[in-house]
């Protein structure tokens, strides 16, 4: 096993333990948070908790995501199931914009009609939420990646607009006790209802465009092709694809032209050395197409020779 693989393990587990904490917490508090609205009658703590419950969803599938990520590639799923993690982050980001979207609907209503609530058990209830959101993102920040896993940074986008639907409902209640500015409630839902109308819609793009085979967002196709053109030996490039497989997995393949002259271990070492430099460049997986000037291949879609890299574990294929 290489080195990278190794570490990409690593932080998978520990992405794993962090969400799978987080969830227990979250969904935990969420249910409080549910009664608590009810009890006070608070919108704020309503769609606070609504988020929460968007937060759980996104924390259980995206453990689950885990869990079907580690089941071994096979035959008819050759990539195994890392892309459920995407189908996750999809689902997250839609079930975010669908609650943003209920939100707004019952905070219009409140408006026009705004009823009594019970503020000091809503500013008790919130302030609590508070430290719960502020404990589960740093824990996430601390045992996880949530800059390169799409999955975890959705979750933790979630836990940090909670965080300051937290903070909205705080200073709604606290409005409310002190001046009886009753519409303080439903604007601080509208405030929490655009946060997550946000990151929503982030997280949902950035996962479309995984699946849509998008250049991923680290990896500069400019940078990659000056790298294996700055290689000696190569004469042209074509046929070039880059994509993730999942987040933080990325992969290559393409069509080398090279020069006629070199020999078949030449032609190795030149690929173990272009394989090593687009590993710096974030690129884990490298399938390449050797061709010569004199005998370039008509069909570019056929006849792949894949060289895997040195410590993968999909080994060599002719």
């Amino acid at each position: 096993m290489g080195h990278d693989h190794h570490g990409h393990d690593h932080t998978h587990g520990a992405n794993k333990k962090a969400l799978m904490i987080s969830f227990f917490i979250i969904a935990g508090y969420m249910i409080i948070e549910v009664v608590g609205g009810f009890l006070t009658n608070s919108l704020a703590l309503l769609s606070d908790a609504g988020h929460m419950l968007s937060d759980a969803i996104s924390l259980g599938v995206g453990v689950l995501a885990f869990t079907f990520g580690e089941k071994v590639a096979n035959y008819s799923k050759t990539y195994g199931y890392k892309r459920f993690e995407i189908l996750a982050a999809v689902f997250n980001g839609a079930a975010l914009i669908l609650i943003s979207i209920y939100i707004f609907y019952e905070a219009f209503q409140r408006i026009a009609n705004s009823p009594e609530v019970a503020s000091t058990g809503m500013l008790t209830i919130a302030v609590i939420g508070l430290l719960v959101n502020i404990l589960v993102a740093w824990m996430l920040m601390r045992g996880g990646d949530t800059k390169e896993n799409l999955n975890l940074r959705a979750a933790f986008l979630h836990v940090l607009g909670d965080l300051l639907g937290s903070v909205g409902a705080i200073v709604a209640a606290l409005l409310i006790m002190l001046f009886g500015w009753t519409w303080a409630d439903p604007l601080a839902s509208i405030i929490v209802a655009i946060l997550v109308l946000i990151s929503g819609w982030r997280v949902t793009k950035d996962a479309i465009h995984v699946l849509m085979e998008g250049t991923p967002a680290n990896v500069n196709i400019n940078d990659v092709i000056k790298t294996m053109k700055g290689v000696k030996g190569v004469v042209g490039i074509h046929d070039l694809h880059v994509w993730s497989i999942t987040s933080g997995q990325n992969a290559l393949s393409c069509h080398i032209i090279v020069d006629g002259s070199l020999t078949v271990e030449k032609s190795q070492i030149l690929l173990r050395t272009i394989e090593h430099e687009l590993e710096h460049k974030g690129i884990g997986h490298v399938t390449i197409q050797v061709e010569t000037e004199k005998h370039p291949h008509k069909n570019t879609l056929m006849c792949r020779t894949e060289y895997a890299l040195e410590g993968d574990h999909h080994g060599h294929s002719h």
